[in-house]
């Protein structure tokens, strides 16, 4: 899942505003920021296998580190204790932890069954990304009510918060619905380089944030 993770930062942010927009980008996209790092470093593994799924063309062979059930809890609590300590609210803190978490929920729903439970564990995944009008309705609205969410309780303060926000839709939106016809990557090195693009989020985020007021 891509844009359902943005979907769940959105929706965070207005349910708790004391969570920063790039804090919950930051919390929704952890798992993707610290996979291709692991990947770089030899310590999980993916492959380029066209077809793999109707919606993507990579075969996630190993990755039970940064998206193992059992490690995503623990990726959860601690991203909660820093949340705790850097926000000072209980209920944040709770929040950015649970986004941590919805991370593998999300994956889970989408991946088909490469989800590791815990590492050398079972795999899990209802494989949604099988279905591509299925992916793109549930993704889809995921994203409609999230983005809706967000607007709902903030206004843009100028043009920036206004252009910003929707650039960061139109481009996350761009990358995640034309994968089933995309070029496969060349390698899983560029996977994870091009991957890397994803630490820009958290700043682009905090940047739409601070353009736009509460309501």
């Amino acid at each position: 899942m891509f844009v359902g993770h943005l979907a769940a930062a959105f929706g965070a942010r207005a349910a708790e505003p004391r969570v920063p927009l790039s804090v919950a980008v930051a919390a929704a996209f952890a798992l993707d920021m610290l996979w291709p790092i692991l990947l770089l470093l030899g310590v999980e593994s993916v492959r380029v296998h066209p077809g793999d799924t109707a919606f993507t063309n990579l075969a996630f062979d190993s990755y039970p580190w940064s998206h193992s059930l059992a490690m995503v809890l623990l990726w959860s609590a601690a991203a909660a204790l820093v949340a705790r300590r850097r926000l000072g609210a209980a209920r944040a803190a709770a929040i950015v932890g649970a986004l941590v978490l919805s991370h593998w929920v999300l994956d889970f729903v989408t991946h088909r069954r490469d989800l590791p439970l815990w590492p050398s564990g079972p795999l899990a995944g209802w494989g949604l990304w099988q279905s591509i009008p299925g992916t793109i309705a549930v993704e889809g609205t995921l994203l409609a009510l999230g983005l809706g969410a967000y607007l709902r309780v903030t206004a843009a303060r100028d043009s920036v918060g206004r252009w910003a926000l929707a650039a960061l839709v139109a481009l996350t939106t761009a990358i995640w619905i034309t994968q089933p016809w995309s070029t496969p990557p060349p390698s899983p090195t560029a996977i994870a380089l091009g991957s890397l693009m994803l630490w820009l989020l958290p700043l682009w985020a905090g940047w739409i944030d601070r353009h736009r007021r509460p309501l």
